[in-house]
């Protein structure tokens, strides 16, 4: 395929994809269909170096931004093609630009078919069509009548009854169209907030472990399984397919499918579904549905029959929108009783609050969560940023959160006559199958040694937030913390080694690694502190949090030296993942308002309790899929421009509470005052809808501050 290039700056390019199928006799580019377009921004998308990909399906042009080399983005232009880019399946299996294209037809087709109707459909088969049409929302109106309500629904069909009645067409054909306007605004608003969510909550997982026939366990692309293939999946892992259990027994946590908060036992016979996390266990599972086909209607399924896509300012705006009906429908009567002016009293009926509060809510809070995406934080619903906005109290995992989630061993310290490399060899085969960092970084050392770890062990046991237990050449083998080893399993020392663990470093964490009930050896990980983890602090306190702890299950002597050089106001040390929750349960206690940050298994629990849990880039499954916020940048920084973007977030939501109903109120005395006529009232309100609810849709935070 041909791209030319129409305009480059450092950075940025922007080239054309020029095909025989695109361009007709004329010369002129036919436009992309949704299918190719996507095929185009996931492929250039999945280059070295390439930071963001926009396609325009009308011309065929492709922006790209990049940070990598200018040959790298034009060898990716030069090799792209459409049947290459669907072989390497990129494209998820649900995007946004068809819904978009649908709903924008719909738009455009409902504005032609009115502009049309006025100036060619003569004026009685107009009216005939306006009786037509009102009578929609005339049965809504009765309906609500007849359930004893009183809500929006009564008000907009008196308004179009009575307009009707009136003999003022154009006033009752202005009210539909606006309120068939406003629907399918917040119909596309609805399944655009599904779909943004339900994508957040699609797999990441990218390889998963395959069991050959010979019974070899193989780390695989998850594109290579098919059906019928048998995978395993161990405590803390995320369950990469759906299937059938045919061995082992596991608890699976499965609230992004089931909504229910306790894990579910799974057994041989048992069904698992894609994308729920092994809480603890093993089990091994016959793939029925290759790539979780499947699973993304599932999930739109459970948040369609759920309110967490909701903010409380949203379900605030439609009951204070039906709450108002009664004392419009009473103040046009009472004017009309007053005045006798119909058209006084007609006023009223035409300006209601309900469309743009109930308009402009949920815009502002997709607007909200799509521009935190584009910052790397994906929100999961809207009522998390009220969370964000209105924390008091922010708790920090320390490993992986505070530190960097990529630690390095600094030295394996024996403590009897066997080789390091075989005691590192021996850690990193128990510790390859668990996702927490300290555990890549053991693995990561093996490799950087050469040393191969191949399976030598028999079923492996994860304590969660203690260790790991399992059996290597007939022997018990315990990996964790000291703790876990030498308090709980009352592992002993050998004679000499309490002098070296009293020399071992105080700056890093401390893996215990045991042997048939004598500890073998203390491999120390350094995990240094994030560059920005105290500013990050800093400039959370500055935007009003007023308590920052700290949380680690690691020493009392290691937990100080963090909390001082970053700059918490507390700090725990050697906690277990219930001491976490329970202390964010006795700070709810105190009325305080918490979020919590973490990237383990042992966060889980506190993520799960907290008001909003935030899980940062690198995390394990299980803390990704419990959290309600995703950070996937690797920078902490992020969380102080999720607070300023919340925080910006609900002074918008004030200010269209205040804004809407002012301007509103004012129409209606304006109205009742004889100043304006029933039609400039039901145009300035409806023109206010849209006004205010484009305005909703601003960034709340500059290119600047990116």
């Amino acid at each position: 395929m041909k791209w030319i290039i129409l305009n480059e700056t450092p950075g940025r390019i922007r080239a054309r994809l020029v095909t025989a199928r695109r361009y007709a006799e004329d010369g002129r580019a036919s436009k992309m269909t949704a299918e190719e377009a996507d095929l185009t921004e996931y492929a250039l998308r999945a280059a070295d170096g390439v930071e963001s990909v926009k396609v325009f399906e009308r011309t065929g042009d492709a922006v790209i931004r990049y940070s990598g080399k200018r040959a790298t983005v034009i060898r990716a232009l030069a090799s792209f093609s459409f049947d290459a880019a669907r072989e390497k399946q990129l494209v998820p299996a649900h995007t946004p630009r068809e819904l978009n294209q649908e709903f924008e037809e719909k738009a455009v087709s409902l504005i032609l078919r009115r502009c049309l109707r006025g100036l060619f459909v003569p004026a009685p088969i107009r009216h005939a069509l306006t009786v037509l049409r009102a009578a929609r929302y005339v049965k809504e109106g009765l309906r609500c009548l007849l359930r004893g309500k009183i809500e929006v629904a009564l008000l907009d069909a008196t308004a179009i009854a009575v307009s009707i009645l009136r003999g003022d067409w154009n006033t009752a054909s202005s009210v539909m169209f606006l309120l068939r306007l406003g629907e399918l605004l917040e119909e596309w608003t609805h399944k655009k907030s599904v779909g943004d969510l339900a994508s957040t909550m699609s797999l990441g997982v990218e390889k998963t472990w395959l069991r050959t026939p010979g019974g070899e366990e193989i780390l695989v692309p998850l594109s290579d399984v098919k059906t019928g293939d048998t995978v395993v999946v161990r405590t803390s892992g995320i369950i990469p397919l759906d299937g059938h259990v045919i061995g082992g027994e596991c608890a699976v946590n499965q609230a992004s499918m089931t909504g229910e908060s306790l894990p579910v036992r799974k057994t041989a016979g048992s069904y698992v579904y894609a994308g729920c996390v092994v809480e603890e266990g093993e089990c091994v599972l016959r793939v029925d549905k290759a790539m979780g086909s499947g699973r993304y209607d599932r999930i739109v399924a459970m948040i369609e029959a759920s309110e967490k896509l909701k903010s409380e300012s949203e379900t605030r705006a439609a009951h204070l929108a039906d709450k108002l009906v009664p004392f419009s429908l009473g103040g046009c009567a009472l004017t009309w009783l007053l005045t006798r002016n119909p058209a006084k009293a007609l006023s009223i009926l035409m300006v209601d609050f309900s469309c743009a509060l109930k308009l402009a809510m949920p815009l502002s809070t997709l607007s909200a969560m799509r521009e935190a995406a584009r910052h790397n934080v994906t929100v999961k619903g809207g009522k998390f940023l009220e969370a964000v906005a209105q924390a008091d109290t922010v708790v920090f995992d320390k490993t992986g959160t505070l530190t960097h989630a990529s630690p390095t061993v600094s030295a394996v310290v024996p403590l009897n006559s066997q080789d390091e490399n075989e005691l590192l060899r021996t850690a990193a085969c128990l510790e390859e199958h668990f996702p927490h960092s300290i555990a890549r970084a053991v693995v990561r050392e093996a490799e950087i040694r050469d040393l191969l770890h191949e399976e030598r062990h028999a079923t492996v046991e994860y304590v969660i937030a203690h260790g790991i237990s399992s059996s290597v050449d007939g022997k018990r083998v315990l990996i964790g913390s000291r703790h876990f080893v030498m308090e709980d399993e009352k592992c002993a020392v050998p004679e000499g080694g309490e002098e070296k663990i009293a020399a071992l470093p105080a700056d890093c964490s401390h893996l215990y690694l045991a042997v048939d009930g004598m500890l073998a050896a203390v491999i120390c990980v350094r995990d240094p502190l994030r560059e920005e983890a105290a500013a990050t602090v800093s400039a959370l306190r500055s935007l009003g949090v007023s308590r920052l702890i700290m949380m680690t299950g690691d020493s009392e002597r290691t937990a100080s030296s963090v909390a001082q050089a970053v700059g918490v106001d507390d700090y725990r040390s050697e906690v277990l993942p219930e001491d976490k929750a329970a202390f964010i349960r006795e700070e709810h206690k105190a009325g305080r308002c918490v979020l919590m940050l973490g990237d383990g298994v042992n966060d889980s629990p506190a993520l799960s309790e907290a008001d909003a849990g935030i899980a940062v880039s690198g995390g394990a499954p299980i803390a990704r899929e419990v959290a309600d916020i995703t950070m996937t940048g690797d920078d902490l920084s992020g969380l102080v421009l999720l607070r300023e973007l919340s925080m910006r977030y609900m002074n918008r939501i004030h200010a269209n509470y205040r804004r809407i109903i002012s301007f509103n109120l004012a129409l209606i005395l304006a109205g009742v005052a004889g100043i304006l006529a029933p039609t400039a009232s039901a145009m300035l309100h409806n023109v206010s809808t849209l006004v205010f609810s484009l305005l909703s849709t601003r960034p709340l935070i500059g290119e600047e501050n990116r």
